[in-house]
């Protein structure tokens, strides 16, 4: 079991993201503590009244909303209403919310079973409940105890996988609609968005990629940029854009340029010393055997790690993003120190004269007969365990666009007729 907490400012929100699931068939409310009435018996006003009235009680709280999702394993079968219920009363127990009023609901939206629970963090007598480090502490200890008294398959000492919990979206969806097209994506963002520590947009989307979504700012010329907006695109395997964008605006949790901005600013205080674990995968990799650029990047996708390649409008790589599904780190090879750069994992890598033909040269430039002795040179530099780097940097300048200044020699200048004044003569 994995459980995810998560707090904001507006528990009405929550409440009716959950409540809008269950209108649409993808979810159920299954219960509730510390309600005057069974949960079958609340209209939906009662329901969220409960909470606000409490909340309400510490106008400086603010923060109020807790919202906790239990994720369990796919193979669990044997999850029904009554069973789930029991594990949701006792994680809040153990978390310290066994007084608080809360509602429990079922989702269907995913791959794995998980449950969703909205509550608050202000008790009964108005006192704020203290969430420091909860989830590493009473969290971890309730997942421990549930696991064993319910016999859930544990999270950890499972066998490492790249588990991404949910799957892309399939392109097709866009035939239903824009609400249809929306949903979807609102799934990927409510995954990702908490989830994952990126500190950039390109970052961001290296994940989202993942899932077939893009935050897009638009052209710099746009009036969605200049105006500092957000949209979400859904895109193919091939990055191509489909179907109409959606505003950042539109969704719930409000994912807009503003709020990611200070994800990015929280995720690098957070990592001070990012990406441990994809160092020491990258060189156990490279210990052990001297790979391609795929099959380093199917090395680490077994281990948990997705390798992206950034590659220029010409179809040059120029740098490598890290995704740890584990830790859930997003790291630029540069980022992680110059051992992992683009330009060094080429060079430690076999079989890398196509990544530098793509590199350095465009179609025409490969039908030139001194192409040949170009890869002559390279050849030889990698036998002799020279990097090849300074090489395609050479041969790439070569063949730079130049763009000549303003100046231009003063005996080439046409000289300018000198214009007569009115009224007076050369004498």
């Amino acid at each position: 079991m994995v459980a995810i907490i998560k707090t904001g400012q507006s528990v009405r929100r929550i409440f009716h993201y959950n409540e809008n699931k269950v209108s649409l068939g993808d979810a159920l409310c299954i219960g509730e503590r510390n309600y005057p009435a069974d949960h079958n018996h609340l209209s939906s006003s009662l329901k969220i009244n409960q909470l606000l009235n409490q909340l309400e009680l510490n106008e400086n709280v603010k923060r109020g909303s807790v919202h906790i999702s239990l994720n369990f394993h796919p193979l669990e079968k044997d999850l029904n209403p009554e069973r789930l219920m029991d594990i949701a009363n006792t994680y809040m127990t153990e978390i310290g919310f066994s007084d608080q009023p809360f509602l429990v609901y079922q989702h269907f939206d995913a791959a794995h079973p998980h449950i969703h629970i909205i509550s608050i963090k202000v008790k009964a007598n108005g006192r704020r409940i203290d969430m420091q480090n909860i989830g590493r502490n009473q969290s971890e200890n309730a997942r421990i105890k549930i696991e064993k008294d319910f016999n859930l398959i544990k999270a950890q000492g499972r066998e490492k996988q790249v588990d991404y919990s949910l799957e892309p979206i399939n392109p097709s969806i866009v035939s239903y609609g824009k609400i249809q097209s929306k949903k979807a994506v609102a799934k990927v963002l409510d995954f990702v968005l908490n989830t994952y520590q990126y500190k950039s947009l390109p970052q961001l989307n290296a994940v989202l990629n993942l899932y077939n979504v893009m935050a897009d700012r638009g052209s710099e010329s746009s009036r969605i940029f200049k105006g500092g907006g957000l949209v979400y695109r859904i895109v193919d395997k091939d990055g191509k854009q489909i179907g109409v964008p959606i505003k950042a605006s539109d969704f719930y949790n409000k994912p807009t340029l503003r709020f990611l901005e200070g994800k990015f600013e929280e995720n690098r205080i957070k990592n001070s010393r990012p990406g441990l674990r994809i160092k020491n995968e990258v060189r156990s990799v490279f210990q052990s055997e001297t790979p391609s650029l795929q099959e380093l990047a199917l090395a680490l996708e077994s281990h948990g790690i997705t390798l992206v390649q950034r590659l220029a409008q010409n179809g040059s790589l120029y740098g490598l993003t890290y995704i740890d599904h584990v830790s859930k780190q997003v790291c630029n090879g540069s980022e992680l120190g110059k051992e992992f750069s683009a330009a060094a994992v080429l060079q430690c890598c076999r079989n890398t004269k196509a990544v530098f033909l793509n590199s350095a040269f465009t179609s025409e430039f490969l039908k030139n007969p001194a192409v040949k002795i170009l890869l002559e040179i390279h050849d030889i530099l990698v036998s002799k365990n020279l990097s090849p780097q300074p090489l395609q940097e050479f041969i790439s300048s070569l063949f730079e666009k130049e763009y000549p200044g303003i100046y231009l020699p003063a005996a080439l200048k046409k000289k300018k007729k000198r214009r007569k004044r009115k009224g007076l003569s050369n004498n």
